[in-house]
Order: structure tokens, then C-alpha cells, then sequence
């Protein structure tokens, strides 16, 4: 099947040719017929998929052959777009654009953490296309530079990751703001109760597109495990660095200081590196991303919110410097590389204390993530845990007979076997 078999209008095919996109990705394939038709969208998608573009691609045909301006020619807000992340709003805006490219179709991105003067400028001037982070968007809606009353298509983009930032009432108060006449979707990477109760509340009689990103996902990626003690994990990752050739590549801590000591690191090693998190400037956070798309970095530090929406074409490596306690995260994580068709590499550090956190992704994604037992940094308790069976029984029956520190023996009940052991030691004792 190709776009153009889905009745896509030519203008559009033409930006699209431009980019090389010929054959819909699955949840286009589902989702654009679905939404030429004017009926509402339930999509459970994740980014990598191309959900992106099986959303804008329709608005934007509908938009184009459905033009109307005010009596005095100025662009009325006609669809909006709400997200949770700056990154990933840049990336839908750009998305739009590129589609867009000769429809005459306009657009304009709003987020938090930057000044608003310019965002009020453009939006003063008109625009189609509104794509949003919540915070801002109510901002502005309270300053009445924004109204919602003309929309007649609204997409809740990355509804989970919505909620896990608390974006929960603000969503409430935007839905609330918007016409009942309208197109709704409704894209989210997992389907808990939550969101399903909120898709409720979004949605009339919606269509369902569902596409499992997991297996596919671990499919085209090599995935690899390394077992490394916490303080251990800095250097394994400048090793496998260097010893790769690593052009490019992402590497996910889990917390923000986690970010920028990393950076410190390799920085020291002479890899060039930036991180990008909640603490960074907006100004920083572009610059980073602008410079490692370009080639001027090697190795983007992020943490899992700053993460989304990050696309960058031909990623060869992404790191799980920190294995997430989340399992769906890691599919979120390893899908920035092998993107559309491409493969790509994906290695993740797990300490002693993230097994269980391990345990857990492995049942999701429905696979034993290949083991690299042969490393210059193996953490001492996995190669205990590799030692065959009769030796470890021999180390715990030698560590057995020394004598133990009880600082609150009225506390600790003894085990029925250690008991039985010791009753069986005494009554040898008193036979002898």
C-alpha cells in the first residue's frame, strides 16, 4: 500500500516524496482512512511508529480542503495538538511544516521555560496549527491570546507520559475549553485504567488502532546486558565507547545530577557530551540536541523526560546507563535508535540492586536480553552468582561454621533448618 493509494492529496504527496516516504508505516495505514472518514481515534502507539505523521497527514488534508478565515483574513486556531514535552512539541511542529510544505498551511509550537513574546507574536499573526505543552497553552488561554472555540480537530499526543508528569487537571481544564463539535484523538503508548477512563471523556464513539511496538521494537534492535557494580558503570561505558567507534549515541540516566556527572566523565575522557533534563534552560536543551544532530557531539545525556520526542535519524547506539523501574520505559528508550525500517544497538548496565528492575522488562518484552559475561568491569556479585552450584554450597557450609554477630537475638527467629543442623551438631558433641 502507498500514501497515495490511501487518497492522499497531491500537494502533500509531493513534500512527502521529497522526504522519501512512499509505503505507510502500520498505524498510518490503520489510522489515515480512519480519520479522512471524520471519525474519532483511540490509538495505543508509541513514538518510533510514525504515529506522528498518521495524525498530522489528515488534518492537514482536511484543513486544506476545508479553508475559511475571518472577515478580516486572519488564520483562526482550527487544530490543536497537546503534548507533554518541549522536545517532542518542536518535533510534531517540524513534522507539520515539512508535510505542510505546500499546502499553505501554518502552524506554530507554545511551550513553557522560554519568554512568551515571540509565541504571542505568531500567534497574533494567525495560525492553523497549534501544537501545545498543557502549561503554557492554559497560561496563554488565561491571558486571552489563545481561543479554543474554532477547533475542530484536537490530538492528545503521549496521553500516559501526561499523566505520569501530572498534567491530569490541566488536560481537564483544556478538554473543557474546547467545542463539543469536534475530531478527537486519542494516542497513548500503554492503555491503564486511567487513561482509558480519560479517553472516555475525550472521545464520542471512537475507531481503535492498536500496534504493539514491543516485539517489533526488540526486533530490530541487538540488545545486550552488562552486569557492572554502580561505580563501575562510567568506565564500562567510556570503554565500550571507544572501543566501538561510537559516532553517535544516547546514554539514559535516571536522575538529573546522575546526567550531568556522567557528562563530567566522559567530557574528562575526551568525548564530547551534553545532558539534557528538567533543570536545563530550554536555550540549553536546543543547543544540545542541535549539536549532537549535527554531528558535534557524540554521546547526549538525557533523562527519560527530556527523552521524548528526540528524533534522530541514523542513531547507532542507545546506552541504559540506569535500567529504568518502569519496563514499558525501556521500550520507549531502546526505540530511539533502529527507527522506522533501520536496525540499531542498544546496551544497557544493570547493577546488583536493578535485577528485579530487569526481571521485569524481560517479561514485558517477552525475551532473555543476551548476556556479555566477558568485560573488563564485571561486578563481583554476578561472577558469586555464576559460580557453579557445588562451590557456592561449599562456601556457605565453610561460612556456616563461623561464628555469627547477633545484636538482637530475641529478635531474629532462627530458620527450622539451621536449627535442626545445630540440634544434630550438639547431640554428636555430647555422643563424643
Amino acid at each position: 500500500m502507498t500514501f497515495k493509494s490511501l487518497g492522499i492529496i497531491d500537494p502533500i504527496l509531493k513534500a512527502l516524496d521529497a522526504k522519501g516516504y512512499t509505503d505507510p508505516t502500520p498505524v498510518q495505514e490503520q489510522s489515515i482512512p480512519i480519520l479522512l472518514n471524520g471519525n474519532d481515534l483511540l490509538g495505543c502507539a508509541q513514538t518510533g511508529t510514525g504515529k506522528t505523521a498518521a495524525f498530522a497527514i489528515p488534518i492537514i488534508q482536511q484543513l486544506y480542503l476545508n479553508k475559511h478565515q475571518d472577515s478580516k483574513g486572519r488564520r483562526k486556531v482550527r487544530a490543536l495538538i497537546v503534548t507533554p514535552t518541549r522536545e517532542l512539541a518542536i518535533q510534531i511542529g517540524e513534522n507539520f511544516t515539512t508535510y505542510a510544505k505546500h499546502t499553505g498551511i501554518e502552524n506554530t509550537v507554545i511551550f513553557g521555560g522560554v519568554k512568551q513574546h515571540s509565541q504571542v507574536k505568531r500567534l497574533r499573526a494567525g495560525v492553523d496549527v497549534l501544537v501545545a505543552t498543557p502549561g503554557r497553552l492554559l497560561d496563554l488561554m488565561n491571558q486571552g491570546f489563545i481561543s479554543l472555540k474554532d477547533v475542530e480537530y484536537s490530538v492528545l499526543d503521549e496521553a500516559d507520559h501526561m499523566l505520569d508528569m501530572g498534567f491530569i487537571h490541566d488536560i481537564k481544564k483544556i478538554i473543557a475549553k474546547l467545542p463539543h463539535k469536534r475530531q478527537s484523538l486519542f494516542f497513548s503508548a500503554t492503555m491503564p485504567p486511567e487513561i482509558v477512563k480519560l479517553s472516555g471523556k475525550i472521545l464520542g464513539n471512537p475507531q481503535k488502532v492498536t500496534i504493539e511496538p514491543e516485539k517489533t521494537t526488540a526486533e530490530k534492535v541487538e540488545q545486550s546486558i552488562y552486569f557492572v557494580s554502580k561505580k563501575s558503570k562510567i568506565k564500562l561505558l567510556i570503554h565500550l565507547i571507544q572501543e566501538n567507534k561510537v559516532n553517535t549515541a544516547i546514554a539514559f540516566s535516571r536522575t538529573k545530577h546522575g546526567a550531568n556527572k556522567i557528562v563530567k566523565q566522559l567530557q574528562k575522557a575526551g568525548i564530547t557530551s551534553a545532558a539534557i533534563h528538567g533543570n536545563k534552560s530550554q536555550g540549553a536543551r536546543q543547543l544540545a540536541l542541535s549539536n549532537f544532530k549535527k554531528g558535534e557531539l557524540k554521546v547526549l545525556v538525557a533523562t527519560d523526560i527530556a527523552a521524548r520526542g528526540i528524533d534522530v535519524s541514523e542513531l547507532e547506539y542507545v546506552f541504559n546507563y540506569d535500567l529504568p523501574n518502569i519496563p514499558e520505559t525501556y521500550v520507549h528508550r531502546i526505540g530511539r535508535t533502529g527507527r522506522a525500517n533501520a536496525s540499531g544497538t542498544a546496551i544497557s548496565f544493570c547493577d546488583s540492586e536493578e535485577r528485579p528492575y530487569l526481571k521485569d522488562i524481560e517479561k514485558l518484552i517477552g525475551e532473555r536480553i543476551p548476556k556479555i559475561d566477558e568485560h573488563p568491569f564485571v561486578d563481583d556479585n554476578e561472577e558469586v552468582s555464576s559460580t557453579p552450584k557445588k562451590q557456592q554450597n561449599n562456601r556457605s557450609q565453610k561460612s556456616s561454621n563461623r561464628p555469627r554477630k547477633d545484636n538482637n537475638p530475641e529478635k531474629k527467629r532462627e530458620n527450622p533448618y539451621s536449627r535442626k543442623r545445630r540440634i544434630a551438631r550438639e547431640n554428636s558433641r555430647s555422643s563424643e
